[in-house]
Order: C-alpha cells, then structure tokens, then sequence
C-alpha cells in the first residue's frame, strides 16, 4: 500500500478525508490517488474534522498522531509517531 511510509518517527499516512459523514469510517484505499479514505461525522470548520481525524486514529492505534500536510485540504498527511507500517497493516485489516 502506498499511503504508508516508514519515517524515523513512526509512519506517514496518506488520506484523503470525506467530512459530515453519518460516522467515522475508514472506507477503503483508493489505488488512482494512493490514499487511505477515511469518513468523518464532523463538518470541515474550525479544525473539527482534523481533530475528529487525530482523536479517532489516536483511538485505533494507541500512538499520538499529528497532521503534518493537509490542514485545510481533503488530502492530509498523519504522522503516527512510534508505530510501524506492519502493526498498522494489522488494525486495517479487522477494518477494512
């Protein structure tokens, strides 16, 4: 999968967010864009979608996370500090 890479701090996640969704979701990988697709309930305003982002994916995996790209796009680089691209693999496929 491409949306994940390797840094020294943990790994990039490549997204690609859909706001005011009925609940948080990972739907799925898109392979034209190489993004992890991910729903969220909150609207785009007042960073409420990016928090919802870093809170829900603090939630799967246990690790703090922060956006590093994207902040007011649709496509958003996560940092998840301190994981690896394996144990990450492993919480996408009970998802997915």
């Amino acid at each position: 999968m491409q949306a994940v890479q390797t840094t020294p701090q943990g790994i990039m996640v490549m997204i690609e967010v859909s706001p005011k969704s009925a609940k948080f979701q990972i739907a799925g990988y898109n392979k034209w864009r190489q993004t992890l697709e991910v729903k969220l309930k909150s609207p785009p305003t007042k960073g409420k979608a990016n928090k919802e982002l870093m809170k829900e994916f603090y939630t799967l995996t246990g690790h703090a996370t922060d956006i590093i790209a994207g902040h007011k796009s649709r496509q958003k680089t996560l940092l998840i500090y301190d994981m690896d691209e394996n144990e990450f693999y492993k919480i996408l496929e009970d998802l997915i």
